[in-house]
């Protein structure tokens, strides 16, 4: 993984852009400099031809320098456009190259961070890091590796020929340039801020966008089109501004070389025409010094602008190393145990945890039989999904013990002990590929006889005739193109595929039809069988055959056993199915 820079100067950022991204590609990005080069210093072989054609062919009619001057023009026009297509060519491949290297590192990176930082840290933002400020890093190094390689070198071979053709005319057209250094640094400080709000309101639109997109449902039936309109108008007017104001920050500096530039000439105008009149200068020589500095105009506007740019590099290489520079917390440790085959015992004792000041589990004790299903029940808010996440680690407890067959969890390297859970939750997690892809999960190892069995043992196949192109149709954006007992099916289908020890169900029928929910149960008591299955369920009807129901209350473990047990022992499990009963009993008269 590429090392992870702090922001400091300049040269340092840039440092860090080479060493992580760019030197993969230094053969390449070597070769396009070449020709960068080459292109540049063409425009100094122009203006020099410029003397011979107006003295010794213009003036003084000599056919044979014609021939020469005119050949010699055709030439240097050749040598730039070919060496112009190919740094192009290859610029774009480096570019494009470290850009989706870049992209991909920050994608991993992201991934790895806890839930945590996901929570504090909406989507669209960090889809607008990935995509939008890595566009932005990666157009300005290159603008600076073509500015360095190409307009430089050009600014350089041209002045070189305004100083041979008379140093005091090339002083003259430079009078005006120590006058450019302190706009130039209150500019670029300018810039930074400037650019520094963009990007931010630039992530707040795509945050904006995501939660649009997301919600659109919501959106249309509680009409509210023209306010989501009208919250995303005034984030785009605001970047607007903030883009407008950067620009002009950035336009400063060329604005003032051109003012530079018209005084530096003015002087040359009169300062040489005075020589030329007098014949201590040809005509020949002052149209080869007004060509080099008028040539070298349009690259030193460019180099006056790349000082504006950079700062607006700065300010997203300083956001996407915010993002380098976190760390998850929830890591493997240094000598992991070894996972052991078979449905194993799951416990946990005395386990506390806190979100911020409020307490979420309170000593939750309690033990999963192996091989065995156990349901938690209890109202909304008792801490039941958070157990959930507690035993795959997508969060740690502040106290107590979470063990696997004695094991304790965090002794297990996290892919194994994220490899022993398969999930099935109410919103069946589809990504927008066929349901082979989305079954699969990029597996190559899994034969047509055992994809067969899985997709009979989910009821999968049960609905593939109805499909398009039965396994291989697209599932949609978030599964859209599939009812919910569909998705659900296909989730289960998934769970059996990857076959592992222990299942984890959270509300997996509780958004189903009566229909739909006894197929998805079917599916489900094919699953369980032989696993140790750990069930989340409001509808104690679906729990009821369950080896052991675990009770919560407020984060705690009110009371465990089985239906029969709880229910002639009162308390909260037998009030909470007297309500539902009742519940049932009123809706179906």
């Amino acid at each position: 993984m590429p090392s992870q820079a702090k922001s400091q100067s300049a040269t340092s950022l840039f440092a860090w852009l080479w060493r992580d991204y760019l030197r993969p590609h230094k053969g390449t990005l070597a070769a396009a400099i070449f020709f960068m080069v080459i292109e540049g210093s063409m425009l100094g072989f122009l203006s020099a031809m410029i003397q011979p054609m107006f003295d010794n062919v213009f003036l003084q009619g000599e056919r044979d320098t014609l021939w020469w001057v005119g050949i010699g023009i055709l030439i240097i026009f050749t040598i730039r456009a070919v060496s112009s297509a190919a740094q192009k060519i290859l610029i774009t491949k480096v570019n494009q190259s470290a850009a989706a290297g870049m992209r991909s590192h920050l994608l991993r990176h992201l991934m790895l961070l806890d839930g945590g930082y996901h929570q504090v840290n909406p989507p669209g933002q960090l889809i607008e890091r990935v995509q939008g400020d890595v566009t932005v890093v990666n157009n300005i190094w290159t603008a600076l590796i073509t500015g360095i390689s190409r307009d430089l070198i050009a600014v350089v071979v041209l002045f070189s020929v305004a100083l041979a053709v008379d140093w005091k005319w090339t002083a003259l057209a430079l009078v005006g340039i120590p006058f450019l250094v302190l706009p130039s640094l209150l500019a670029q400080a300018y810039v930074r801020k400037r650019a520094g709000n963009a990007r931010d309101l630039a992530g707040r639109m795509a945050t904006r966008l995501d939660e649009v997109f997301h919600g659109i449902n919501a959106i249309k039936l509680n009409a509210l089109e023209a306010y989501q309109g009208d919250r995303y108008d005034d984030l785009a007017d605001s970047r607007v501004r903030a883009e407008v104001r950067a620009v002009a920050g950035q336009s400063m500096v060329p604005a003032l070389i051109d003012i530079m530039t018209g005084f530096g000439f003015l002087g040359v105008l009169i300062f040489g025409g005075a020589e030329i009149i007098a014949g201590e200068k040809t005509v020949g020589q002052f149209m080869s010094f007004f060509t080099a500095m008028s040539l070298a105009f349009e690259p030193l506007r460019r180099l006056g602008l790349m000082s504006g740019q950079w700062q607006t590099a700065v300010a997203s290489i300083e956001r996407l190393q915010l993002v380098l520079n976190e760390k998850p917390s929830l890591t493997s440790p240094a000598n992991p145990k070894a996972t052991r085959t078979g449905a194993p015992e799951v416990r946990l004792d005395n386990v506390s945890l806190s979100y911020g000041d409020l307490p979420v589990l309170r000593g939750t004790t309690f033990t999963a039989a192996a091989g065995k299903t156990t349901a938690l029940v209890g109202a909304s808010g008792a801490g039941k999904s958070t157990i959930f996440n507690v035993l795959t680690r997508l969060i740690d407890p502040t106290d107590g013990t979470v063990t696997i067959d004695g094991t304790p969890a965090k002794a297990l390297a996290l892919p194994d002990l994220r490899g022993l859970f398969s999930v099935v939750s109410q919103d069946a997690a589809l990504f927008d590929e066929t349901l082979r892809d989305n079954i699969l999960l990029g597996r190559t190892d899994i034969d047509g006889s055992t994809l067969t069995s899985v997709l009979d043992a989910a009821h999968v196949s049960d609905f593939l005739p109805q499909l398009p192109n039965g396994i291989d149709s697209p599932a949609g954006p978030r599964g859209s193109n599939l009812s919910g007992g569909q998705r659900q099916r296909i989730a289960i289908a998934r769970a059996l595929l990857r076959n592992t020890p222990i299942l984890l169900l959270d509300e997996a029928t509780s958004a189903l039809d009566t229909k739909s929910e006894a197929i998805v149960q079917a599916a489900l008591e094919s699953l369980s069988d032989g696993r140790t299955t750990l069930v989340i369920a409001h509808r104690l009807s679906t729990v009821r055959n369950a080896h052991s129901i675990v009770v919560m209350d407020q984060g705690q473990v009110v009371d465990q056993g089985t239906h029969d047990e709880l229910l002639a022992r009162g308390g909260i499990y037998a009030d909470l199915h007297r309500l539902q009963f009742s519940q049932e009993k009123a809706h179906t008269q």
